[in-house]
């Protein structure tokens, strides 16, 4: 099998993996109503994600040096299986919370090994191509779940969509393809104590976590704060398409990322996601569809274009040979983002109302792009160019 054939199937079981994380984002709003709870508990459900992802990331960075790469993804497959059967057969936000959870152990393990993996089946010399096949394709999937849901339920309204059929066989095919990858890492390690690894933090993975982790706060606001309030004005139907363009079209800007040395990129992508911001919660404030559409391609141009490329570009290239465990500290800033600021901006919106919520979350990403660009000196001079695959 050639090197090729080996990338692109490691990049559809990424690509598998991470349409499963959002593919129930447009039914948040239905989970509630059956459960009668309210936004709070919709974030709280939405970042169960996190517990699974943090501690795996923290404790387990080395797990797949020890029991291979191939397995590790293998795993992660399965828990996208098991989550979505869930969701299936029992549509209320209790059963969400606990499907995130194995969403978010599965996704944690695939972030600490996609990388180190691609890399490895790439070549040790080409760590560009291998960053822009991991952030290209699970930029792919991070979209797609909620727009084949979105599609599925503007054919046929159901708690049960299409779409979760759809994955379940994807998911079935990549297992397959996965299964014929050599596993490059197998046995290189034995020992419990080089299992429990972890994350491996410099100034560059800090620097770089930080623009992620603000950027993923506005996704993470977008995929599950925007469609509570869509549906408030009965613009329900539209969240999945919102969520996205809050991620996959970040993809269209990857190209330009990949020529920009991983700290211009970046703060390009930060300058990008405040006025982006401003635009999201003035459409939402005033139920305006064209806005709130608008504001979330230009997130993604921001977040999953720029930041994201040229961040994990920047981390493995500062990272030596801890590059495995530098993307699990990368990967875990991002969630950390993803889960902690959302659940305050939930409670806010429940306590205080959208308004006073939506200002304080701004408040936080203009403090946020200020520690960035105030610290910016920290970071080592890059001169390497991202090469495109």
């Amino acid at each position: 099998m050639s090197t090729q054939k080996y990338n692109k199937y490691l990049a559809f079981a990424l690509c598998v993996i991470t349409t499963s994380v959002n593919i129930q984002g447009p039914l948040y709003a239905i989970y509630a109503k059956n459960d009668g709870y309210g936004v709070l508990a919709t974030t709280v459900a939405f970042s169960f994600y996190v517990l699974g992802v943090i501690p795996v990331l923290l404790a387990f960075g080395g797990l797949s040096d020890r029991i291979g790469r191939r397995k590790t993804i293998l795993i992660s497959l399965g828990l996208s299986i098991a989550a979505t059967a869930l969701m299936m057969f029992y549509p209320y936000t209790r059963a969400l919370a606990v499907a995130r959870l194995l969403l978010g152990v599965g996704t944690a393990l695939m972030a600490a090994t996609a990388t180190a993996y691609m890399i490895e089946l790439i070549g040790l010399s080409d760590t560009g191509r291998a960053t822009t096949w991991v952030t290209a394709s699970t930029t792919i999937g991070f979209g797609l779940g909620p727009a084949l849901t979105t599609v599925a339920l503007l054919l046929y309204e159901t708690q049960h969509p299409i779409s979760f059929f759809f994955l379940l066989i994807s998911a079935f095919l990549s297992i397959f393809l996965v299964w014929r990858l050599p596993d490059t890492a197998h046995g290189r390690s034995n020992t419990l104590g080089s299992m429990l690894k972890l994350p491996y933090f410099n100034r560059e993975v800090i620097w770089y976590g930080g623009g992620i982790l603000i950027c993923w706060a506005t996704t993470g606001l977008v995929l599950s704060i925007i469609p509570s309030v869509l549906a408030t004005h009965g613009l329900a139907k539209y969240a999945g398409i919102s969520s996205m363009l809050a991620i996959s079209c970040g993809l269209l800007f990857q190209p330009i990322a990949r020529k920009l040395d991983p700290q211009v990129s970046s703060k390009l992508g930060i300058l990008i996601l405040l006025p982006a911001y401003a635009l999201l919660a003035w459409g939402a404030l005033h139920a305006n569809l064209l806005v709130i559409l608008l504001a979330a391609f230009l997130a993604s141009s921001s977040c999953y274009g720029f930041v994201y490329l040229g961040g994990l570009s920047g981390v493995t290239q500062s990272a030596g040979n801890e590059q495995a465990r530098a993307s699990a500290g990368y990967f875990l800033m991002a969630y950390m983002g993803f889960s902690v600021p959302v659940i305050f901006t939930g409670l806010m919106v429940d306590r205080y109302g959208s308004t006073v919520a939506f200002y304080a979350f701004g408040l936080f990403l203009l403090l946020g792009a200020f520690v960035l660009f105030a610290s910016q000196s920290i970071l080592k001079p890059e001169s390497a160019t991202i090469a495109a695959p």
